[in-house]
């Protein structure tokens, strides 16, 4: 084996493990995760954010 044949083999298990991972990142049983994660910005939170325990008021209070 020659270094051409390593850089072809290199080459294929590189597309292979590329086109893994974007059927894994695009398969159907991620979608519920991917939708939790899109609605995490728009999500309100009920409690306030507390720097160092002790809890600070809201802006707009």
């Amino acid at each position: 084996m020659d270094i051409n044949d390593w850089r072809s083999l290199t080459t294929v298990v590189t597309f292979a493990i590329f086109v893994a991972i974007v059927w894994w990142a695009f398969s159907s049983h991620r979608k519920q995760a991917y939708d939790e994660a899109a609605r995490l910005p728009l999500d309100d939170d009920d409690q306030p954010i507390a720097v160092d325990g002790a809890p600070v008021s809201h802006p707009d209070k």
